[in-house]
């Protein structure tokens, strides 16, 4: 098992990496910017090793000064957690030249997955389900109109080289398109440094539903499940729960394969998630209903995801461990033909936002009293008397919350959320407390406009 592990992140994320090093012996070696010297994660860690002011571009960004904490602390690998340098394959392959334990997938699967445009084609080739659009990029705006008119109305226009819902417009119709193609074509360039744009069918009424697999040391690529991440505001996650009450046994099945195909088609290792969205079943013309619904592949994100916690508590794993022991060339905790999934898990983003209009409400947090009980896990990054500055993502903590059924654990969450005191910056737990006594949402059959439905 690796020894020593820099982990290259920041809040929750970084807390939750610490804590399961330190389970296994593993020396845990924090770096943090001058905005986060304060925060759990600096403490927590064995050894915490300054690398630079709040711009992430100077700190979290800076591979440079990251890989100095590397060799100066004696790190044997580094984990990126999610968001930053984790989906970064130059990143990845930079850390492997310095002789490090790269802790995700090879820098080439990164690679192929990175841009959209390719990652569809690749799909596509491995027979994995892909919706309507280009196959290359729209060079211009007259190719995007082209392409619009063959797909058909309304479409999406898509960032290739974007991610985490960033970088992405809905055209109705040509009018529409002209506009959002020169909107996300600038975003693109100057966000990503890549202006390619990518046009395919948007549906109106979908389910996000994900996958997660874990690519073996010993080549095989396994599923655990999937996830439903259809409570979202501006195209990102706020709630995520395991299984999904959409997924039948059938259609899990057909997820799970395709997600397994998609990860073999890359050669991937470690852990990662295969993003598809779910076309509910409707009547067609003639009234007739089909017999299962669609999915397509949306994106897959090579790294460890922030929702993981639900698929850990119904496979009884702990996914960074799976992660470091793959990295390490170690079989995996679990029997990988045995995987046995029980009981029910919700995971609530508990951000530093307004519960209305999601705004970013960032100050310092003068109570933080975390909610405890059967079943309830948080995961968080602050606690009584720190600050949250803006220069970072707005996430406070997670609250996972898990139970036998889908019934006891949203009641287990509704005690939960509202035994969370936050004091001092903005919060939506609020809006969680409305969210689990909305019907729609009980009933399951939900969709990705619940929240515009809300406001």
């Amino acid at each position: 098992m690796i020894e020593s592990l820099l982990v290259a992140n920041r809040g929750e994320i970084a807390r939750r990496i610490i804590r399961t090093a330190k389970r296994l012996g593993i020396r845990a070696i924090a770096v943090y910017s001058e905005a986060d010297a304060d925060l759990p994660f600096v403490v927590e860690a064995d050894e915490a090793v300054l690398i630079g002011p709040p711009n992430p571009t100077q700190s979290y960004r800076n591979t440079e000064a990251i890989l100095a904490a590397a060799k100066s602390t004696g790190a044997q690998a580094i984990h990126p957690g999610y968001g930053f340098l984790s989906e970064n394959a130059e990143f990845a392959r930079t850390v492997e030249s310095a002789g490090l334990i790269w802790v995700g997938p090879g820098a080439d699967a990164i690679t192929a997955m990175g841009d959209k445009i390719n990652a569809r084609n690749l799909m596509a080739a491995a027979g994995v389900p892909v919706a309507p659009g280009t196959t290359d990029p729209a060079a211009d705006l007259d190719a995007a109109v082209t392409a619009a008119a063959e797909i058909g109305y309304p479409v999406m226009v898509k960032a290739a080289a974007g991610g985490g819902g960033m970088g992405m417009g809905v055209a109705a119709d040509e009018g529409a398109l002209r506009i959002e193609y020169d909107k996300v074509r600038a975003f693109a360039e100057r966000m990503f440094g890549d202006g390619s744009v990518l046009i395919e069918r948007f549906f109106p009424r979908v389910r996000h539903v994900e996958v997660q697999i874990l690519g073996l040391a010993d080549g095989r690529v396994v599923a655990l499940g999937e996830r439903e991440c259809s409570v979202q505001r501006r195209n990102q996650k706020l709630v995520e729960e395991s299984p999904s009450p959409a997924v039948s046994p059938a259609l899990r099945d057909r997820l799970l394969a395709a997600a397994v195909r998609a990860g073999e088609a890359v050669n991937y290792r470690n852990a990662g998630t295969v993003e598809c969205l779910l076309v509910p079943r409707e009547p067609d013309a003639a009234g007739a209903v089909p017999d299962s619904e669609d999915f397509f592949f949306l994106e897959m994100n090579t790294r460890l995801q922030v929702e993981h916690p639900v698929t850990e508590y119904v496979y009884g794993v702990d996914l960074v461990e799976e992660q470091l022991r793959v990295a390490a060339g170690l079989a995996p905790t679990f029997d990988p033909d045995a995987l046995s999934p029980r009981g029910h898990a919700i995971e609530l983003r508990v951000n530093a936002e307004d519960p209305k209009r999601f705004l970013p409400g960032p100050g310092k947090v003068t109570t933080w009293v975390e909610p405890t009980g059967e079943g309830i896990r948080v995961d968080s990054g602050y606690v009584e008397g720190n600050t949250v500055t803006p220069f970072y993502d707005s996430l406070l903590a997670k609250l996972i919350v898990s139970g036998a059924s889908r019934d006891e654990v949203i009641a287990r969450a509704r005690d939960a959320v509202a035994g969370f005191q936050i004091v001092g910056p903005k919060n939506n737990l609020p809006f969680f407390a409305e969210l689990l006594e909305n019907e729609e949402f009980l009933s399951g059959a939900y969709d990705t406009a619940i929240v515009s439905r809300m406001r």
